[in-house]
Protein backbone atom coordinates (compact mmCIF):
# COMPACT_ATOMS: atom_id res chain seq x y z
CA UNK A 1 0.00 0.00 0.00
CA UNK A 2 1.15 3.66 -0.84
CA UNK A 3 0.13 6.86 0.74
CA UNK A 4 0.92 10.18 -1.34
CA UNK A 5 2.25 13.15 0.48
CA UNK A 6 1.82 15.26 -2.35
CA UNK A 7 3.46 18.18 -0.85
CA UNK A 8 4.53 21.10 -3.91
CA UNK A 9 8.33 20.02 -4.60
CA UNK A 10 8.55 17.83 -1.71
CA UNK A 11 6.03 14.92 -2.56
CA UNK A 12 6.88 11.71 -0.85
CA UNK A 13 5.52 8.07 -0.48
CA UNK A 14 5.04 6.16 2.17
CA UNK A 15 5.13 2.43 1.55
CA UNK A 16 3.38 0.31 3.89
CA UNK A 17 3.37 -3.66 4.27
CA UNK A 18 5.06 -6.73 5.14
CA UNK A 19 8.33 -7.25 4.12
CA UNK A 20 9.59 -3.97 3.13
CA UNK A 21 12.66 -3.94 5.46
CA UNK A 22 14.24 -7.09 3.21
CA UNK A 23 13.50 -4.77 -0.11
CA UNK A 24 14.71 -1.71 0.99
CA UNK A 25 17.40 -1.46 -1.48
CA UNK A 26 15.13 -1.66 -4.20
CA UNK A 27 13.18 1.33 -2.85
CA UNK A 28 16.26 2.62 -2.02
CA UNK A 29 17.95 2.52 -5.51
CA UNK A 30 15.68 5.27 -7.67
CA UNK A 31 16.50 7.84 -4.87
CA UNK A 32 20.44 7.40 -4.77
CA UNK A 33 22.79 9.88 -6.55
CA UNK A 34 25.76 7.55 -5.68
CA UNK A 35 25.17 3.67 -4.30
CA UNK A 36 26.31 4.89 -0.59
CA UNK A 37 23.91 5.76 2.59
CA UNK A 38 24.32 6.49 6.03
CA UNK A 39 22.46 4.97 8.80
CA UNK A 40 21.20 5.97 11.71
CA UNK A 41 20.19 3.81 14.30
CA UNK A 42 20.08 2.79 18.01
CA UNK A 43 21.22 -0.36 20.17
CA UNK A 44 17.84 -2.12 20.36
CA UNK A 45 16.97 -1.98 16.71
CA UNK A 46 20.31 -2.29 15.80
CA UNK A 47 20.80 -5.66 17.40
CA UNK A 48 17.05 -6.68 15.66
CA UNK A 49 16.86 -5.13 12.70
CA UNK A 50 20.08 -3.87 11.43
CA UNK A 51 21.74 -6.63 9.45
CA UNK A 52 19.14 -7.99 7.70
CA UNK A 53 18.58 -3.94 6.25
CA UNK A 54 22.31 -4.09 5.54
CA UNK A 55 21.83 -7.23 3.42
CA UNK A 56 18.98 -5.84 1.79
CA UNK A 57 21.11 -2.53 0.74
CA UNK A 58 24.37 -4.82 -0.30
CA UNK A 59 22.16 -7.29 -2.71
CA UNK A 60 20.96 -3.94 -4.36
CA UNK A 61 24.87 -2.77 -4.38
CA UNK A 62 24.35 -0.15 -1.76
CA UNK A 63 27.11 0.58 0.40
CA UNK A 64 26.35 1.57 3.77
CA UNK A 65 27.97 2.85 7.72
CA UNK A 66 25.68 2.77 10.74
CA UNK A 67 26.50 5.01 13.60
CA UNK A 68 24.65 3.12 16.46
CA UNK A 69 23.08 5.11 19.30
CA UNK A 70 21.90 4.43 22.26
CA UNK A 71 18.37 3.47 23.13
CA UNK A 72 15.93 5.68 24.75
CA UNK A 73 14.30 9.45 24.78
CA UNK A 74 17.20 10.62 26.73
CA UNK A 75 19.49 10.30 23.27
CA UNK A 76 17.02 12.98 21.84
CA UNK A 77 19.10 16.05 22.83
CA UNK A 78 22.12 18.28 22.17
CA UNK A 79 24.72 15.88 22.61
CA UNK A 80 23.79 12.94 20.99
CA UNK A 81 22.67 16.06 18.07
CA UNK A 82 25.91 17.10 17.97
CA UNK A 83 27.27 13.46 17.76
CA UNK A 84 25.22 12.51 14.89
CA UNK A 85 26.38 15.73 12.71
CA UNK A 86 30.12 15.02 13.55
CA UNK A 87 29.63 11.44 12.42
CA UNK A 88 27.97 12.42 9.10
CA UNK A 89 30.35 14.92 8.29
CA UNK A 90 32.92 12.08 8.91
CA UNK A 91 31.21 10.02 6.49
CA UNK A 92 31.34 12.85 3.84
CA UNK A 93 27.72 12.51 3.55
CA UNK A 94 27.30 15.42 0.53
CA UNK A 95 23.68 17.22 0.05
CA UNK A 96 22.38 14.89 -3.34
CA UNK A 97 22.89 12.04 -0.99
CA UNK A 98 20.94 9.95 1.73
CA UNK A 99 20.82 9.81 5.17
CA UNK A 100 18.78 6.45 6.29
CA UNK A 101 16.82 7.00 10.11
CA UNK A 102 16.37 2.97 10.81
CA UNK A 103 14.17 3.02 14.20
CA UNK A 104 11.77 4.63 16.55
CA UNK A 105 10.11 8.11 16.99
CA UNK A 106 13.73 8.95 18.59
CA UNK A 107 15.80 7.99 15.66
CA UNK A 108 13.73 9.75 12.96
CA UNK A 109 13.20 12.89 15.07
CA UNK A 110 17.22 13.21 15.48
CA UNK A 111 18.17 12.00 12.47
CA UNK A 112 15.75 14.09 10.50
CA UNK A 113 16.68 17.32 12.17
CA UNK A 114 20.49 16.51 12.06
CA UNK A 115 19.34 16.36 7.94
CA UNK A 116 18.16 19.38 8.04
CA UNK A 117 21.01 21.41 9.34
CA UNK A 118 23.79 19.66 7.70
CA UNK A 119 25.46 21.83 4.93
CA UNK A 120 21.44 23.45 4.94
CA UNK A 121 19.65 20.37 4.72
CA UNK A 122 20.50 16.54 2.85
CA UNK A 123 18.06 14.49 2.13
CA UNK A 124 17.07 11.02 4.49
CA UNK A 125 14.84 8.56 4.59
CA UNK A 126 12.56 7.26 7.78
CA UNK A 127 12.46 3.14 7.89
CA UNK A 128 10.35 3.55 11.52
CA UNK A 129 10.70 0.01 13.12
CA UNK A 130 7.64 1.25 15.85
CA UNK A 131 4.09 1.64 15.53
CA UNK A 132 4.25 5.47 16.95
CA UNK A 133 6.69 6.17 14.29
CA UNK A 134 5.07 4.22 11.88
CA UNK A 135 1.58 6.25 12.62
CA UNK A 136 3.22 9.51 13.34
CA UNK A 137 6.46 10.90 14.10
CA UNK A 138 8.07 9.79 10.62
CA UNK A 139 5.34 11.69 8.72
CA UNK A 140 4.83 15.29 8.36
CA UNK A 141 8.65 16.04 8.40
CA UNK A 142 8.77 17.25 12.43
CA UNK A 143 12.02 16.88 13.42
CA UNK A 144 13.63 17.81 17.02
CA UNK A 145 15.53 17.11 19.89
CA UNK A 146 14.12 17.44 23.57
CA UNK A 147 15.74 20.42 25.82
CA UNK A 148 15.15 21.44 29.61
CA UNK A 149 12.68 23.33 28.99
CA UNK A 150 10.69 20.97 26.92
CA UNK A 151 9.66 18.61 24.45
CA UNK A 152 10.67 18.92 21.11
CA UNK A 153 11.39 23.06 21.55
CA UNK A 154 14.08 22.67 18.80
CA UNK A 155 13.83 21.60 15.60
CA UNK A 156 12.65 22.14 12.08
CA UNK A 157 10.33 21.27 9.33
CA UNK A 158 12.27 18.72 6.97
CA UNK A 159 10.54 16.33 5.08
CA UNK A 160 11.82 12.63 4.01
CA UNK A 161 11.95 11.69 0.56
CA UNK A 162 10.98 7.90 1.18
CA UNK A 163 8.92 6.63 4.38
CA UNK A 164 9.29 2.63 4.11
CA UNK A 165 6.81 1.47 7.28
CA UNK A 166 7.55 -2.49 7.46
CA UNK A 167 4.44 -3.68 9.36
CA UNK A 168 5.76 -7.02 10.49
CA UNK A 169 8.41 -5.28 12.80
CA UNK A 170 5.79 -4.08 15.07
CA UNK A 171 5.11 -8.24 15.75
CA UNK A 172 9.22 -7.53 17.23
CA UNK A 173 8.48 -4.98 19.56
CA UNK A 174 8.02 -5.48 23.37
CA UNK A 175 4.46 -5.50 24.10
CA UNK A 176 4.93 -1.95 26.25
CA UNK A 177 6.42 -0.24 23.18
CA UNK A 178 3.75 -1.50 20.94
CA UNK A 179 0.99 -0.24 22.82
CA UNK A 180 2.62 3.02 23.56
CA UNK A 181 2.22 3.61 19.48
CA UNK A 182 -1.13 2.76 19.95
CA UNK A 183 -1.65 5.97 21.89
CA UNK A 184 -1.44 7.83 18.72
CA UNK A 185 -3.38 5.19 16.47
CA UNK A 186 -6.22 6.17 19.02
CA UNK A 187 -5.75 9.99 18.64
CA UNK A 188 -6.43 9.79 14.76
CA UNK A 189 -10.27 8.38 15.33
CA UNK A 190 -10.92 11.00 17.89
CA UNK A 191 -10.08 13.60 16.18
CA UNK A 192 -11.36 13.18 12.67
CA UNK A 193 -12.76 9.89 11.82
CA UNK A 194 -15.65 8.78 14.53
CA UNK A 195 -15.94 5.38 11.98
CA UNK A 196 -12.41 4.84 12.37
CA UNK A 197 -12.89 5.07 16.50
CA UNK A 198 -15.66 2.80 16.47
CA UNK A 199 -13.72 0.12 14.35
CA UNK A 200 -10.62 0.49 17.01
CA UNK A 201 -13.04 -0.51 19.70
CA UNK A 202 -14.60 -3.58 17.85
CA UNK A 203 -11.43 -5.06 16.46
CA UNK A 204 -9.46 -4.47 20.02
CA UNK A 205 -8.76 -8.43 20.38
CA UNK A 206 -7.44 -8.50 16.63
CA UNK A 207 -5.00 -5.23 17.35
CA UNK A 208 -3.80 -6.72 20.89
CA UNK A 209 -3.12 -10.05 18.40
CA UNK A 210 -1.67 -7.93 16.26
CA UNK A 211 -3.46 -9.47 13.46
CA UNK A 212 -1.73 -8.34 9.84
CA UNK A 213 -4.69 -7.30 8.56
CA UNK A 214 -5.53 -5.24 11.31
CA UNK A 215 -1.90 -3.82 11.67
CA UNK A 216 -2.05 -2.69 8.15
CA UNK A 217 -4.97 -0.79 8.20
CA UNK A 218 -4.26 0.97 11.56
CA UNK A 219 -1.17 2.40 9.97
CA UNK A 220 -2.97 3.27 6.95
CA UNK A 221 -5.64 5.04 7.85
CA UNK A 222 -3.11 6.50 10.23
CA UNK A 223 -0.66 7.57 7.70
CA UNK A 224 -3.87 8.82 5.27
CA UNK A 225 -5.04 11.09 8.09
CA UNK A 226 -1.73 12.58 8.70
CA UNK A 227 -0.89 13.04 5.33
CA UNK A 228 -4.28 14.85 4.15
CA UNK A 229 -3.49 17.27 7.35
CA UNK A 230 -0.04 17.92 6.30
CA UNK A 231 -0.95 18.71 2.74
CA UNK A 232 -3.82 21.68 4.04
CA UNK A 233 -1.06 22.82 6.72
CA UNK A 234 2.40 21.38 6.62
CA UNK A 235 3.90 24.29 9.44
CA UNK A 236 1.31 24.28 11.80
CA UNK A 237 -0.50 27.04 10.98
CA UNK A 238 -4.17 26.07 10.87
CA UNK A 239 -5.16 22.48 10.85
CA UNK A 240 -2.25 20.64 11.56
CA UNK A 241 -2.54 21.46 14.96
CA UNK A 242 -5.57 19.07 15.52
CA UNK A 243 -2.82 16.66 15.27
CA UNK A 244 -1.72 17.91 19.17
CA UNK A 245 -4.91 16.45 20.54
CA UNK A 246 -3.75 15.52 23.71
CA UNK A 247 -0.49 16.76 23.58
CA UNK A 248 -0.32 19.62 25.23
CA UNK A 249 -0.99 17.44 28.54
CA UNK A 250 1.10 14.92 27.53
CA UNK A 251 4.32 16.41 26.81
CA UNK A 252 3.84 18.36 30.32
CA UNK A 253 3.55 14.81 31.30
CA UNK A 254 6.81 13.67 29.92
CA UNK A 255 8.77 16.56 31.27
CA UNK A 256 7.29 16.11 34.81
CA UNK A 257 8.94 12.34 34.47
CA UNK A 258 11.90 13.32 32.97
CA UNK A 259 11.68 11.78 29.05
CA UNK A 260 12.15 8.52 31.04
CA UNK A 261 11.25 4.65 30.72
CA UNK A 262 8.74 5.15 33.58
CA UNK A 263 6.30 7.35 30.86
CA UNK A 264 6.57 6.38 27.08
CA UNK A 265 5.43 9.18 24.41
CA UNK A 266 2.52 7.03 23.53
CA UNK A 267 1.12 6.26 27.07
CA UNK A 268 1.36 10.39 28.31
CA UNK A 269 -0.48 10.97 24.53
CA UNK A 270 -3.35 8.29 25.93
CA UNK A 271 -3.37 9.85 29.20
CA UNK A 272 -3.31 13.09 27.28
CA UNK A 273 -6.36 12.18 25.09
CA UNK A 274 -8.52 11.32 27.83
CA UNK A 275 -7.71 14.75 30.10
CA UNK A 276 -8.67 16.57 26.76
CA UNK A 277 -11.89 14.76 26.38
CA UNK A 278 -12.16 15.24 30.32
CA UNK A 279 -11.75 19.33 29.74
CA UNK A 280 -13.46 19.24 26.60
CA UNK A 281 -17.09 17.62 28.63
CA UNK A 282 -16.40 19.93 31.88
CA UNK A 283 -16.59 23.34 29.33
CA UNK A 284 -19.69 21.75 27.91
CA UNK A 285 -18.00 20.51 24.27
CA UNK A 286 -18.86 17.67 24.27
CA UNK A 287 -21.53 14.36 26.10
CA UNK A 288 -20.34 13.48 29.73
CA UNK A 289 -20.41 9.85 28.25
CA UNK A 290 -17.36 10.54 26.13
CA UNK A 291 -14.57 10.89 28.23
CA UNK A 292 -15.35 7.33 29.96
CA UNK A 293 -15.50 5.96 26.55
CA UNK A 294 -12.12 7.06 25.64
CA UNK A 295 -10.75 5.55 29.16
CA UNK A 296 -12.91 1.95 28.12
CA UNK A 297 -11.18 1.83 25.54
CA UNK A 298 -7.80 2.36 26.59
CA UNK A 299 -8.30 0.09 29.23
CA UNK A 300 -9.05 -2.89 26.90
CA UNK A 301 -6.06 -1.97 25.50
CA UNK A 302 -4.45 -1.97 28.65
CA UNK A 303 -3.17 1.02 28.39
CA UNK A 304 -2.36 3.86 31.13
CA UNK A 305 -5.69 5.76 31.10
CA UNK A 306 -5.45 8.32 33.97
CA UNK A 307 -2.47 10.60 36.10
CA UNK A 308 -2.52 8.18 39.08
CA UNK A 309 -1.65 4.94 36.46
CA UNK A 310 1.90 7.06 36.07
CA UNK A 311 4.30 5.73 38.89
CA UNK A 312 5.94 7.62 41.43
CA UNK A 313 4.92 11.29 42.14
CA UNK A 314 4.09 13.90 39.68
CA UNK A 315 3.90 17.47 40.53
CA UNK A 316 0.34 19.32 41.80
CA UNK A 317 -1.58 20.45 38.97
CA UNK A 318 -0.42 24.24 39.26
CA UNK A 319 3.09 22.53 38.81
CA UNK A 320 1.64 20.34 35.66
CA UNK A 321 0.44 24.13 34.09
CA UNK A 322 3.28 25.47 34.57
CA UNK A 323 5.60 23.03 32.52
CA UNK A 324 2.83 23.56 29.93
CA UNK A 325 3.35 27.31 29.56
CA UNK A 326 6.79 26.06 27.95
CA UNK A 327 4.33 24.17 24.97
CA UNK A 328 5.71 25.06 21.47
CA UNK A 329 2.20 25.53 20.78
CA UNK A 330 1.65 28.98 22.82
CA UNK A 331 0.33 31.74 21.19
CA UNK A 332 1.04 35.07 22.99
CA UNK A 333 1.56 33.59 25.97
CA UNK A 334 -1.88 31.74 25.54
CA UNK A 335 -2.21 28.03 26.14
CA UNK A 336 -3.38 26.39 22.92
CA UNK A 337 -5.84 23.54 23.70
CA UNK A 338 -7.14 20.74 21.24
CA UNK A 339 -10.65 19.89 21.80
CA UNK A 340 -13.32 18.15 21.10
CA UNK A 341 -17.30 18.50 20.50
CA UNK A 342 -17.64 15.00 20.20
CA UNK A 343 -16.05 11.83 19.08
CA UNK A 344 -14.23 12.65 15.64
CA UNK A 345 -14.73 15.88 16.07
CA UNK A 346 -11.72 18.39 17.47
CA UNK A 347 -11.21 21.87 16.98
CA UNK A 348 -8.26 24.23 17.99
CA UNK A 349 -9.34 26.57 21.29
CA UNK A 350 -7.02 29.19 22.47
CA UNK A 351 -9.57 31.12 25.21
CA UNK A 352 -9.34 27.91 27.67
CA UNK A 353 -10.14 28.84 31.47
CA UNK A 354 -7.41 27.97 33.73
CA UNK A 355 -9.73 26.99 36.35
CA UNK A 356 -11.01 24.69 34.28
CA UNK A 357 -7.76 23.12 33.56
CA UNK A 358 -6.48 22.93 36.73
CA UNK A 359 -10.07 20.78 38.07
CA UNK A 360 -9.16 18.45 35.53
CA UNK A 361 -5.50 17.98 36.31
CA UNK A 362 -6.79 17.89 39.92
CA UNK A 363 -9.11 14.95 38.86
CA UNK A 364 -7.40 12.80 36.01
Amino acid sequence: MTVRVDLPGRAYDIEIGEGLLDRAGTFLTSHLRRPKVAVVTDANVAARHWPAFRESLTRDGIESEVLVLPAGEGTKDWTHLVRTVEWLLAQKVERRDLVVALGGGVIGDLVGFASAILRRGVRFVQVPTTLLAQVDSSVGGKTGINTAQGKNLVGAFHQPVLVLADTALLRTLPRRDYLSGYGEVVKYGLLGDAAFFDWLETSAPAILAQDPAALDRIVRRSCEMKAEIVMRDETEEGDRALLNLGHTFAHALEAATGYSDRLLHGEAVAIGLALAFDLSARLGLTAQEDPSRVRAHLRAMGMKAALADIPGDLPDAEGLLALMAQDKKAVAGRLRFILARGIGRSFVADDVPTDAVIEVLRNG
